[in-house]
């Protein structure tokens, strides 16, 4: 750290946080100085290639196991996330649907948990530029609006996609994807190994293959190894990030600051600092998802270009959603096979995933170590288990166009490698943390980024959304 006064401090180097620099830097003068400070280190992707093959690289000890930063009290489910320089960008699988319109007005539709404080329309520009500059793969027609087209063409359909596709148009769609269909921008193209957390191949967007030039930039000073564990807070402002390293105490002071880690620990970091919004922490959740296995006969599931090749939307929207929980079909295109001779290939993996809403019982608090917040998730709410007994219901009707012999239900996945919803955004701090613009309702100079900030769970991936948020946030406060 050269100075003790900045004029943005930034905590994290995942997408929240990159594509809020991106736009901040864009907007920001000449001697404007920022500050990076980042938990982990940097671990280049080829060496991370290396050692998901098993080799030895000086790199794999200096960024802890994600499951030993939390304590977590209710074991039996994990949060999935990477420590890092990029954060999750390093393990995502690249999944990058736009949310639909009705996700951001579910009271007012139906009558279900509360209205986000911005709508589809103020998103759909800045939609628009993440996909640009993750080079989006996509399909011409969606289900959601969309005025811009995207940068890379679609991946390929399987033989049951296309029977789908034809069925329901653009209800079913090859998946908006991170996973390159092409080659652009250094990055090769997907090779559908479905080893996606680390790709092989390089073709998965990554804070490290962007090319967005946001830590280079001149006006940008990056620490690694930094744990910011609180922020002091006062007459309405923060004032100051504390952090350490190497065992050392650091603080540092600037005009403006942004949480940008995930939604553990930028919970964990306010509720150190003596936030005391009653919703700081609570929440907690993700989508929820099972796997469901159609066996069909004499049809052979062939084809396809990438590991998730395509989104079904006929459970989604509707006036079930009053009831029970919206369901995002995923075609699983990993490797597999249909254990009975000469049916090899003759059956579909969906994975079947379920909007979920915040509940006050799933919550982060923290613990005797100020670097280590405690998590409790005492389950998803029954809206979302209603929606999964409302899909099991109407499956079969939807497949009718497909010879399906029968349908096999996994139990719940562990996780969705997503972690939404303890700073909430809300129209007022009654009902939540921060407003439309990612700012804390009381500390007006304090940002607080990502999948955090989501007022409902919607089932589609958060990833492209959380990143539009933090595009509008910095374009709409500079």
């Amino acid at each position: 750290m050269k100075d003790t006064f900045y004029d943005l401090v930034v905590i994290g180097t995942g997408f929240a946080s990159t594509f809020f620099l991106h736009k901040y830097l864009s907007k920001a003068p000449a001697k404007a100085r920022v500050l990076v400070l980042e938990k982990g280190h940097f671990f280049p992707h080829m060496e991370r290639v290396k050692e998901r093959r098993g080799e030895k690289t000086p790199y794999a000890k200096l960024n802890p196991d994600a499951q030993e930063t939390y304590a977590n009290l209710t074991p039996e489910k994990r949060w999935m996330f990477t420590q890092g320089f990029g954060g999750s960008s390093n393990c995502w699988y690249g999944c990058t649907p736009r949310f639909m319109p009705s996700d951001f007005k579910m009271k007012s539709l139906y009558g279900v948990a509360n209205d986000w404080p911005l709508q589809y329309e103020d998103l759909d520009p800045y939609y628009s530029q993440v996909e640009e500059l993750m080079h989006i793969s996509g399909p011409e027609a969606t289900p959601f609006p969309k005025k811009s087209r995207y940068p890379l063409p679609p991946h390929v359909f399987t033989t049951v996609d296309k029977i789908l596709h034809k069925e329901y148009g653009n209800l079913y769609i090859n998946q908006p994807t991170a996973r390159a269909s092409v080659a652009v921008n250094g990055r090769n193209a997907c090779c559908a190994s479905a080893v996606c957390h680390v790709c092989p191949v390089n073709a998965k967007f990554t804070v490290e293959n962007s090319n967005m030039g946001v830590y280079d930039d001149p006006r940008v000073e990056t620490v690694y190894g930094a744990q910011v564990y609180s922020l002091d807070l006062e007459q309405n402002k923060a004032r100051k990030a504390n952090y350490t390293k190497d065992g050392k105490e650091y603080h540092v002071s600037a005009d403006i600051f942004a949480l940008g880690t995930n939604a553990i620990f930028n919970a964990n970091i306010l509720l150190n600092s003596g936030d005391t919004n009653p919703f700081t922490g609570k929440g907690l959740g993700e989508q929820v998802a099972l796997e469901a296995s159609v066996y069909l006969d004499n049809l052979e599931n062939v084809g396809g270009s990438t590991w998730v090749n395509a989104n079904g939307y006929m459970l989604y929207d509707g006036d079930h959603r009053k009831d029970s929980a919206a369901c995002l079909m995923e075609s699983n295109n990993a490797p597999y096979i249909r254990l009975e001779r000469g049916k090899w290939r003759h059956m579909i993996n969906f994975r079947m995933i379920f909007e979920d809403l915040p509940e006050a019982r799933n919550f982060v608090s923290t613990t005797s170590d100020r670097l280590k917040p405690a998590v409790t998730h005492k389950g998803p709410s029954e809206y979302s288990m209603k929606g999964i007994e409302y899909m099991k219901a109407k499956l079969p009707g939807v497949l009718a166009c497909l010879p399906v012999e029968k349908i096999e239900y996994s139990p719940l996945i562990e996780s969705e490698a997503h972690i939404l919803g303890t700073t909430r955004m809300s129209a007022n701090p009654t009902e939540g943390v921060i407003d439309k613009h990612l700012i804390h309702h009381q500390y007006r100079n304090l940002f607080v980024l990502g999948s955090g900030s989501f007022t409902t769970f919607t089932p589609a991936n958060p990833t492209l959304t959380l990143s539009a948020l933090s595009l509008h946030a910095a374009d709409k406060s500079f």
